[in-house]
């Protein structure tokens, strides 16, 4: 597996990540335990260095730290802070005194001494950025974070946090069906040396051509309330996922790794992290660090998808207002 600089900071993660946020939370029932810790460690076996978590998805940090533990100091933590309780449906919290608190807890739930990189997830109107990248930057001068990061930030946030302590990485949804980052956080993030990590870079799923308009979802699974994933939405946004695949069956490699191989074509401070139950899959998202994209496929891959009108929004109004700030 390549290695990666997250932006010009000194910290090197391997080319593709792992989410780990699906193995207990928001894509239905939580993954059997000891299924889920056999998958982190496989994946490590398999190259990745690059672990994500958070505090709010349910159990994972005690997942991740169960999982990782024997090897703590050949991998890259991540983890984050921002929300009352650590619940979403409650709002967000970053006063000071929370980020401190969740640093300590965390810490012990990661059965670690330090953070490696320590984001805040949604930035809080109600405390100023400057407030809470002073308090990061305070944990990194304690030894208990090694790098600050946000997840969702808009520019003016950026900016901000930036100028009181070095952001190290950028977290936010980016893929070949959300390309709104390209317009300002990019070229954002390369004027300031910020990484950049996205989320959900296989469209939550749907770039890998396994959801159709027929799939039915667990109650408990978050795509149940995003537009993109509603029936006739998911039926529209079938012609990506064709057009995908035609390119990936010419080159000999599947839609997945298509999508994630066009990400990593994008910057070289680029480091996605998709997420999975499935130990093939794992395989199948790694197998995409060594798929070269030629400016050919990639003018390809680009008339493909601007020839599609991507339907659906991709959070319901009330998740909407809480990202770009």
């Amino acid at each position: 597996m390549q290695k990666r600089k997250l932006g010009k900071s000194s910290l090197e993660v391997s080319a593709i990540g792992f989410g780990c946020m699906g193995l207990s939370y928001g894509y239905g029932p939580a993954t059997d335990r000891a299924d889920a810790i056999r998958l982190i460690r496989a994946a490590h076996e398999l190259g990745v260095t690059f672990f994500d978590s958070a505090e709010a998805y349910t159990g994972n940090e005690d997942l991740v730290g169960e999982a990782l533990g024997p090897i703590r100091d050949q991998v890259v933590v991540a983890t984050k802070f921002g929300f009352v309780s650590g619940d979403v449906s409650q709002g967000m919290d970053s006063r000071p005194e929370r980020i401190r608190h969740v640093a300590e807890t965390a810490l012990k739930r990661l059965r670690t001494d330090r953070i490696d990189l320590f984001y805040q997830h949604r930035v809080d109107p109600n405390v100023p950025i400057e407030d809470v990248a002073g308090t990061v930057k305070e944990l990194i001068a304690e030894g208990k974070v090694g790098h600050f990061g946000l997840s969702e930030a808009g520019v003016d946030s950026i900016r901000r946090a930036h100028a009181v302590q070095p952001v190290t990485a950028l977290q936010s949804e980016y893929s070949l069906w959300w390309r709104e980052p390209e317009a300002e956080i990019l070229p954002l993030l390369e004027e300031l040396g910020i990484g950049f990590v996205p989320f959900s870079p296989l469209g939550k799923g749907f770039l890998t051509g396994a959801i159709n308009e027929n799939t039915t979802f667990d109650n408990s699974d978050f795509r149940m309330i995003v537009p993109r994933f509603a029936a006739d939405a998911r039926q529209a946004n079938q012609a990506l996922v064709d057009l995908l695949g035609a390119i990936a069956e010419r080159k000999g490699v599947t839609k997945a790794q298509i999508a994630l191989a066009w990400l990593l074509a994008q910057k070289p401070w680029i480091v996605p992290i998709p997420g999975t139950t499935k130990r093939h899959r794992l395989e199948e998202n790694l197998g995409a660090a060594g798929v070269a994209l030629t400016p050919g496929d990639l003018g390809e891959i680009q008339a493909a998808i601007s020839a599609v009108e991507v339907q659906g929004a991709r959070y319901p109004q009330h998740l909407q207002q809480r990202v770009g700030r």
